[in-house]
């Protein structure tokens, strides 16, 4: 996991999106180890104290848990805590914008979805020969 600073969040922000980001993807899994706030400094070139805050920030919100003279490890049930707070996240900064234009300009929920398929490759493109051939 590498960090790559954005000067537009605090850095201690950036380290706890990285392991959410672990955490999500499955690189970290539950009950295992989070690299100590010395590891994430040294690697990343940064103060321990900032370091400490971002993995904080994380065990407030009981994604992490601390063993005493152990470090820390991700809790059971972390990842879907995660993913129920993103999916929500995702509807409110792109899924409500993205419905709300669409309505606009009168488009329809099912030109809707065919513009979802057919921006993540699922439909083929209008004009297409794919296009033609799946009108066959």
């Amino acid at each position: 996991m590498v960090l790559m600073i954005d000067d537009s969040k605090p850095i201690f922000m950036q380290i706890a999106e990285l392991i959410e980001n672990g955490i999500v993807d499955g690189s970290m899994a539950e009950e295992s180890q989070v690299p100590s706030t010395n590891e994430f400094a040294a690697f990343h070139r940064i103060n321990p104290a900032t370091a400490a805050k971002g993995v904080n920030v994380l065990v407030d919100s009981g994604i992490l848990y601390k063993r005493r003279g152990i470090g820390m490890f991700v809790a059971t049930g972390a990842r879907a805590q995660l993913v129920a707070r993103r999916t929500e996240e995702f509807f409110e900064q792109y899924v409500k914008p993205l419905t709300l234009e669409a309505r606009k300009l009168g488009i329809s929920a099912e030109q809707l979805n065919t513009m979802i398929e057919r921006s993540s490759g699922l439909a083929p493109e209008p004009g297409t020969d794919k296009e033609r051939s799946a009108a066959l």
